[in-house]
């Protein structure tokens, strides 16, 4: 089959040939995010197929999550997910950027405050220690991601909240002022549904689900030096996982996560 002409001499399905290809022009640029694709008279048009071949065809990118339909106004392209699981340490900067699209932070708030118990905790530091707190609103091509608030100890980084945030890379300026390198980092994603704050600032419904993610990053040495609290918007992201299969001692086999780090 050549690329955008379905070919009824193949066994496959007609409906399948034309998902096929409609996915390909959505991953491929053809259609933009939120863009209103043709009707599916215009499509049944193009590729000289029946409207019942082209419901099925559109109704298996919907299932696939490529497109939405709203009553009334037709059928839209999906923005795709970024998909979050095992891989390299990178900041929010850097993992947009690899998915073409252009970083931006909005200062919420930042203070020096003192260690909380979780917090304490988490940076292996003593309770009420002072701490950097720095809240952002993250954006991809200005539209809402996630809120992150990140915990730094107040003595790695002096000086650390006068340096303009929305202009800077956190990280970036951390390793270039403070000499502070990320060498490995864990996260932990628990469902959640937005709130009213996070609602607001990420300008999605009331009890929209999200993504609560906590992680911890360490320097080359294993000491941390950041603990960062996200909500990041559920229909953006996606978890993956790889996963190998492995024997045990005994021969039987058994399912393990490939170690991100």
């Amino acid at each position: 089959m050549s690329t955008g002409v379905l070919d009824k001499t193949l066994p496959a399905p007609l409906y399948h040939q034309l998902l096929c290809i409609l996915k390909v022009e959505i991953e491929s640029g053809k259609w933009r995010p939120d863009e209103l694709l043709p009707t599916e008279r215009e499509l049944a048009g193009r590729f000289g197929v029946s409207l019942v071949t082209v419901r099925q065809a559109m109704q298996a990118l919907v299932g696939l999550g490529y497109v939405r339909k709203q009553q009334g106004r037709g059928t839209f392209v999906v923005p795709r997910k970024f998909d979050e699981g095992p891989r390299e340490l990178t900041s929010f900067t850097e993992e947009m950027k690899r998915h073409q699209l252009k970083a931006s932070s909005r200062v919420l708030s930042q203070a020096e405050l003192e260690a909380n118990p979780q917090v304490a905790h988490a940076l292996g530091v003593a309770l009420g220690s002072p701490v950097l707190v720095i809240k952002r609103l993250r954006l991809a091509n200005g539209e809402p991601m996630g809120v992150q608030t990140a915990h730094i100890p107040a003595h790695l980084a002096p000086g650390l909240l006068n340096t303009d945030l929305e202009r800077s890379s956190l990280y970036e300026t951390l390793r270039t002022s403070y000499g502070l390198y990320p060498a490995r980092a864990r996260e932990s994603y628990l469902a959640a549904t937005a709130d009213y704050e996070a609602a607001a600032l990420l300008e999605i419904a009331l009890g929209t689900p999200v993504f609560a993610v906590q992680r911890v990053t360490k320097l080359p040495n294993g000491k941390p030096f950041e603990f960062v609290m996200s909500v990041m918007r559920g229909d953006r992201y996606s978890i993956v996982l790889e996963l190998e299969l492995v024997k045990d001692s005994s021969e039987n086999p058994a399912l393990r996560l490939v170690d991100p780090a």
